[in-house]
């Protein structure tokens, strides 16, 4: 369920860098299946950050299942994890802001799988627009869009992490949980990243003693068919962010997929309630 399509250019750019990585790991003997045996659902994964994150958890041995309403957009991040001798089962279309499409979709992948030990969500449906002109149903379609988006899967896939007797929840807040932009309008995007923060910290709490972890990614600006979009629609967007980032580039799908390759790992396993911001220094001043 993403607004930005299947950000073709960065995707193919991460497999090609993934799969090079790889090979160069292989040369030097060192195992690389950072994810082997993990099964995980990756949401949103016709956008740039979600197929980014689908790809990479593919590569490191996980078996991915990746869900957008985008089917097309789905279809042509699955056709990239071909092309490099990878798998990603796609499930689209999927309404993740209905309860039992998300029953459904944890109830078979721990079928199919097994069991199920990693959810991310990345999936996300936002509307921007100032406080003056913003409409209560773009409000209202923002904050679920951020929210029970988000809300909805973990609460399908809790009694299957439970059973696995571990797990990792990794969802998407934002440096707008952060701070403040003068130059887009962000009232709602604001609202709901912060909320994802805390409710993530929460959902720590609750799955700490079942041995289930939940983290946070803040990414930065991203390089995406929708950021390409905000950039087009609010004149001078761009260049207030490029004059924040203390490094000399926009971030790209991989910046944020190895943070989530990582946090979904058993490298990361005293690793829970924390956001991690990946935004090249942007709030850091």
């Amino acid at each position: 369920m993403s607004r930005d399509g299947a950000g073709k250019g960065s995707e193919a750019l991460l497999l090609q860098v993934v799969l090079a990585c790889k090979q160069a790991i292989r040369d030097e003997g060192i195992m690389s299946d950072r994810l082997k045996g993990k099964v995980a659902v990756v949401t949103g994964i016709a956008s740039g950050i979600g197929g980014g994150i689908a790809l990479a958890f593919a590569s490191e041995g996980a078996q991915v299942v990746g869900v957008d309403l985008n089917v097309a957009g789905a279809q042509a991040v699955a056709a990239k994890a071909r092309e490099g001798g990878l798998e990603i089962n796609v499930q689209a279309p999927v309404n993740l802001l209905n309860v039992d499409d998300c029953r459904e979709l944890m109830e078979e992948t721990s079928r199919h799988y097994g069991g199920l030990d990693v959810l991310v969500n990345a999936a996300a449906v936002v509307e921007f627009a100032w406080i003056d002109e913003m409409t209560l149903a773009q409000w209202r379609k923002t904050i679920a869009g951020e929210l029970d988006i988000v809300f909805l899967p973990c609460q399908a896939a809790w009694p299957h992490l439970l059973r696995r007797g571990q797990g990792s929840i990794i969802n998407f807040a934002s440096v707008a949980a952060h701070q403040a932009t003068k130059t887009l309008p962000a009232i709602a995007h604001a609202a709901g990243k912060g909320g994802i923060r805390a409710m993530t910290k929460q959902l720590a709490m609750e799955g700490a003693p079942k041995r289930i972890r939940a983290n946070s990614i803040s990414p930065g600006l991203i390089v995406s068919d929708a950021t390409r979009a905000a950039f087009e629609q609010n004149p001078g967007f761009q260049k207030v962010i490029e004059d924040k980032i203390m490094l000399d580039r926009l971030g790209q799908p991989e910046d944020i997929a190895w943070a989530a390759v990582y946090l979904a790992s058993d490298e990361a396993s005293w690793v829970t309630g924390s956001d991690f911001v990946i935004d090249g220094g942007m709030t850091s001043w």
